[in-house]
């Protein structure tokens, strides 16, 4: 039996604010419990939520990039559910007039472009942690992060496979960083994926019956728990049995999903208009309210930065590059930044130079060796001790034949470390390319009277000898010559008399 996947997927981002999203408390990391705690995000009696202006901007530029729709008049919610993490016995929400309608996400899904609705974005306080002993014999609250403000964002049921949950997932995780409104990683909480699965048979129009899988917090995870679901799925419907409606969670380390609790309906959360925070009016071009001032929807819209879908595109036009390696650069905002600022002085360096072979070999040096450099360190990009402008220097004179590759690695690696601009490097250590016919045939002599052995196993036919003495000859100029120029030089030396 044939049967038709279908996805919709809940997508909680932190947002990255001050403070949090209904008082004055910081919305920071916090190493100790219970210290970014005040009477409002613990609900003491007689306290009032003010919403937090820089939260509401951040969903509307979300929106925003998405091409979503403002509702006309946007409220809160309470979301009435009993949970230890929720001090207040409610959640602060958005129910049916969220801040963000009818958006939509465009992916690249191997190769292909294709677009995916988006049903609803809006914003509510996220929850405290719940913190279990070794032994699960005690469970203790941590309310740092009760009101932190959260922006859930909701597919429509269009998605069909694991690989495009994962992809839309990490796209939209890239739009957040690339509009600076959440840090989004994953692994630390801060972007939370839940997905709603199931399977119908080919042929038939109604869905199956939904199951949802609980805050998923790695890619692979998305996919993994989806395809197990499948499976799982058909083999209960292959045996004539029924799917029951449920929340599950993802055991990471079996690989395998488990039931926690029969799937709520929205009836069962009891929403009710937030009777504490008035509606707010989405004017044509502005958002106010009784507890905000004026914000400019024109302004919002005008100050998106590119996207990165939209960057992608250009990269790979403009530069020459496959899809695969724009891909590479675009996965960092900072670091597509870093290189087309490389490329631009590379320009200013050396005109009428061929900017797709520069793009190139900017991007080779980038992934293959800047990239290695800082494997395994923590460090913010743009703390780099190499500039822009002085790796698209470096670029130019490997391009220009001044320097071998060999040389630009080991200037590169320098460079790194201490910052020192490639041309100073270079020059101090005598490392620009030897083309000198005569500095060339002096170190050919050397390297032949130094190893006589290696010279008579090449003569008897020994290939590797050849390359034993290249290796001699580039150790000698420390890497400053031609490597194709030394062999050259040294076969046709080798069988002089």
């Amino acid at each position: 039996m044939k049967y038709i996947t279908t996805i919709g997927l809940e997508i909680h981002a932190e947002l990255r604010t001050q403070t949090k999203m209904f008082c004055d408390c910081l919305n920071a990391e916090e190493m100790h419990p219970n210290v970014n705690v005040c009477s409002i995000c613990l609900a003491h009696p007689g306290t009032l939520p003010t919403p937090n202006e820089k939260a509401i901007m951040h969903v509307l530029r979300v929106g925003a990039a998405l091409g979503g729709e403002l509702g006309n008049i946007t409220k809160f919610d309470r979301k009435n559910y009993f949970y230890p993490d929720i001090p207040k016995g409610y959640q602060i929400s958005q129910y049916d007039q969220p801040l963000v309608k009818n958006a939509m996400l465009e992916c690249y899904v191997q190769g292909e472009k294709r677009p995916f609705d988006i049903e609803r974005i809006h914003l509510e306080e996220d929850t405290g942690r719940l913190l279990h002993s070794d032994d699960k014999s005690q469970t203790r609250v941590d309310y740092n992060r009760a009101g932190v403000p959260l922006m859930e964002l909701v597919t429509k049921p269009v998605l069909h496979t694991p690989e495009e949950a994962e992809v839309f997932a990490s796209n939209l995780q890239l739009i957040l960083r690339y509009l600076g409104v959440s840090y989004a990683n994953m692994d630390k909480g801060q972007m939370r994926v839940e997905v709603n699965i199931s399977i119908r048979k080919e042929g038939e129009e109604k869905l199956g019956t939904k199951v949802e899988i609980k805050n998923l917090n790695s890619f692979r995870s998305v996919g993994d728990s989806i395809r197990y679901e499948v499976e799982r799925h058909a083999e209960l419907l292959s045996k004539g049995k029924k799917i029951v409606q449920e929340t599950r969670g993802w055991d990471e380390n079996k690989r395998i999903t488990f039931s926690q609790r029969k799937k709520e309906s929205a009836h069962d959360y009891r929403y009710f208009p937030e009777p504490d925070i008035a509606p707010l009016v989405v004017g044509e071009h502005t958002l106010g309210g009784a507890v905000l001032k004026e914000i400019s929807i024109k302004d919002i819209v005008t100050s998106l930065p590119e996207l990165p879908v939209a960057r992608l595109e250009r990269l790979a036009k403009e530069y020459g590059l496959d899809f695969k390696d724009a891909e590479l650069l675009v996965q960092q905002k900072e670091v597509a930044e870093f290189f087309e600022k490389s490329i631009s002085e590379a320009g200013e360096l050396e005109h009428g130079v061929d900017r797709k072979k520069i793009a190139k070999l900017a991007h080779n040096f980038l992934v293959s060796d800047l990239y290695g450099f800082l494997e395994g360190d923590i460090i913010e990009w743009g703390a780099l001790k190499i500039t822009p402008e002085n790796f698209g220097h470096l670029v130019v004179l490997f391009a220009k034949g001044e320097i071998t590759s060999r040389v630009a690695k080991d200037v590169l690696r320098e460079m790194f470390e201490t910052g020192a601009e490639c041309q100073t490097i270079i020059e101090e250590k005598g490392l620009k390319q030897v083309n000198d016919e005569g500095a060339l045939e002096t170190v050919t002599k050397e390297v032949i009277a130094e190893f006589p052995g290696a010279v008579a196993d090449y003569k008897k036919g020994k290939e590797a000898s050849l390359q034993f003495l290249v290796g001699q000859f580039m150790k000698k100029t420390k890497g400053a010559a031609n490597p194709e120029v030394a062999k050259e030089i040294l076969k046709k030396n080798l069988f002089k008399k």
